[in-house]
């Protein structure tokens, strides 16, 4: 089943396409007190690992069985609505701010604000991610990495690259990575979320946070002028992307970094992370995204928090909250962070004293940042950024010259999708 069927069925609607059938089982058959279930969009092999001996430490502590559903990332993100609404697992695996806070307002999460009462080490901005528009908590947070623009150091340092501060420094080392013979920036959209980190960035840098908010939570119009901006900046960076976008996972323009046939890619820390092996990693490196207008400079930093939540239908919810509160420490965290080591803890309490280089410098960054934001699927509503944007986006990537059009077909959709409350 293609992706584009897969988005059919996943705006909100109730039945305009049926589930993969693994995932429509997921939480079938009867309840066990002993055994919690599980359903996991760990669908890596990395991040699979590390998930796996973070569930068995837990078994072994607890005498608990984790039975673990592991699912297509992408399936798994664009079926979640019909998902909750079925035979769902007792606890899953989310996103904190939007992307939670619209299931729990559906009334498809259980509430867990009793184990917030006893948690330690996290910070009042990780409780506000976590907690619903009804002032309860849903949530718990996991680990966070962020977005930034990622380059291998030998490659900057052999060619006498230097990190841009601008935009205009960013678009002139494009032209000179060109001449040279590098594609700028590997580029794959196929699974249609990955490019909405370019355009997050390109307008946060351009229109400040505050107005990135304002779009996606549907206040702005997408015909405004400072949109129309931000996708004519991206269509002058468009000649330096890798061609043919739409057809390439995120994997496939990682290991073009990897394999030095790029220059640059704009990815969360986890992805080029993974395409990457132990001994090559400490040749990986990023910058922060470059600086558009000086009134915003550099202040917001894309960082996304994955994490756990516990579906309403849950069977076993006594279990379930016990899973919860062990992966609320900070013993869980460093456990996971072993095997895959291309994100944060966000446990104040989790010993950082084992990270590497680009962990340290990814916490360094998010610690600086005047605003975090949580990427654009997670800060709009889900049925808006996998009908609406991601095919936007795609089209924009096909023909980046019909700017206008593109806005208003967007803003025509934005108002019935948010009128549709």
């Amino acid at each position: 089943m293609s992706r584009r069927t897969l988005l059919r069925g996943a705006a909100i609607g109730t039945g305009a396409v049926a589930l993969p059938s693994v995932l429509a089982a997921c939480g079938s058959g009867p309840g066990d007190a002993g055994t919690i279930k599980m359903g996991s969009n760990a669908s890596d092999a990395v991040p699979k690992k590390a998930f796996a001996q973070a569930f068995d430490a837990y078994e072994k502590k607890s005498k608990k069985t984790v039975k673990v559903n592991t699912v297509n990332h992408e399936a798994f993100q664009e079926n979640i609505n019909r998902y909750l609404q079925g035979t769902p697992d007792d606890v899953f695996m989310w996103f904190a701010g939007y992307r939670m806070q619209f299931f729990a307002k559906k009334g498809l999460l259980t509430e867990i604000s009793d184990l917030w009462q006893g948690f330690d080490g996290f910070s009042d901005a990780l409780k506000k991610q976590s907690t619903g528009e009804d002032g309860k908590q849903y949530f718990v947070p996991y680990y966070y990495y962020p977005w930034a623009v990622f380059h291998r150091k030998r490659v900057f340092e052999e060619r006498g690259y230097e990190v841009p501060k601008t935009f205009d420094e960013y678009r002139a080392l494009a032209q000179r990575m060109e001449k040279d013979g590098l594609v700028p920036f590997a580029f794959g959209d196929k699974d249609g979320w990955p490019a909405m980190g370019t355009f997050d960035y390109l307008n946060m840098r351009a229109n400040g946070y505050d107005f990135h908010i304002s779009l996606m939570s549907g206040e702005e119009s997408w015909t405004d002028p400072k949109v129309k901006n931000v996708f004519d900046l991206w269509r002058g960076l468009m000649p330096y992307h890798q061609k043919g976008a739409n057809g390439r996972t995120w994997q496939e323009a990682a290991q073009t970094l990897q394999q030095k046939k790029a220059g640059m890619t704009v990815l969360g820390l986890p992805h080029p992370g993974q395409q990457f092996s132990a001994a090559d990693r400490e040749d990986l490196d990023f910058f922060p995204f470059p600086e558009i207008d000086s009134a915003h400079g550099q202040d917001a930093v894309e960082a996304p928090i994955d994490g756990f939540l516990m579906a309403k239908k849950a069977r076993n919810v006594e279990g379930g909250k016990d899973l919860l509160k062990y992966l609320a420490s900070p013993e869980a965290e460093l456990i996971y962070l072993k095997s895959d080591p291309n994100n944060v803890a966000v446990n104040e309490s989790a010993d950082t004293s084992s990270y590497n280089a680009l962990q340290k410098k990814a916490a360094e960054l998010v610690a600086g940042a005047k605003q975090i934001s949580q990427f654009m699927d997670r800060d709009t509503r889900p049925d808006f950024a996998s009908t609406v944007m991601i095919r936007a986006i795609q089209e924009f990537i096909n023909n980046p010259n019909d700017i206008d059009g593109l806005v208003k077909d967007i803003e025509r959709q934005k108002k019935d999708i948010f009128a549709a409350e």
